[in-house]
Order: C-alpha cells, then sequence, then structure tokens
C-alpha cells in the first residue's frame, strides 16, 4: 500500500532536535502549508499545519540548515501518534527535505 506525501510550507514551530532514550537522534518541527487549489471546479484556499519528525543518524544532515521560518519541501509517510495525553494526532514523517 502506498502512503506518500509531499508538502511545501514554511516551518512555524521548531525545529528541535532530541535523542531517544535508544540514542536515535530525532528533530521535531512544524510545517504550514497555504495555497490556492481547485475542487469541484471551483477555487478554494487551503490551509493546513502538520508535525513533522526526521530520525535517524542522517537526520542531523538533513536538518540542520533549518531554521524557524524556512521555506521547505518535506517527503515522507503519514503515522498515526498518540501523545502522553491521550490526543492522538497525524505527522509526517520525512525522508526528504528540500530548500525552495
Amino acid at each position: 500500500m502506498t502512503n506518500r506525501i509531499e508538502l511545501a510550507g514554511a516551518i512555524t514551530q521548531g525545529p528541535i532536535r532530541k535523542q531517544s532514550p535508544a540514542g536515535v537522534p530525532h528533530c521535531h518541527f512544524v510545517i504550514e502549508h497555504r495555497s490556492d487549489q481547485r475542487e469541484a471546479g471551483l477555487p478554494r484556499q487551503v490551509y493546513c499545519r502538520l508535525p513533522v519528525v526526521v530520525s535517524g543518524q542522517g537526520s542531523q544532515n538533513k536538518t540542520q540548515h533549518l531554521a524557524l521560518g524556512s521555506n521547505i519541501k518535506v517527503g515522507g509517510f503519514l503515522a498515526y501518534q498518540t501523545g502522553r495525553n491521550g490526543v492522538g494526532k497525524l505527522v509526517l514523517h520525512a525522508d526528504e527535505i528540500i530548500d525552495i
């Protein structure tokens, strides 16, 4: 099954770099997307905010240039995560980051 998404936008929170208890590095940030799309033949303004995580040994190289306000395109897969407070959310697990 396919689970692949690409989204362009600006970083509005983070980036925050952490290591898991197992020593795996992670970089967390939030991307905000705004665009004009067409739906059912009509124009529509689209807005979304999506948490993003980049994990693994290569994550530092992929994220070292990121800063609040950076305009980027990210690619990866979506996964559902439940926080400590029990609230769930979709998170984009990125394996590709491109400056735009």
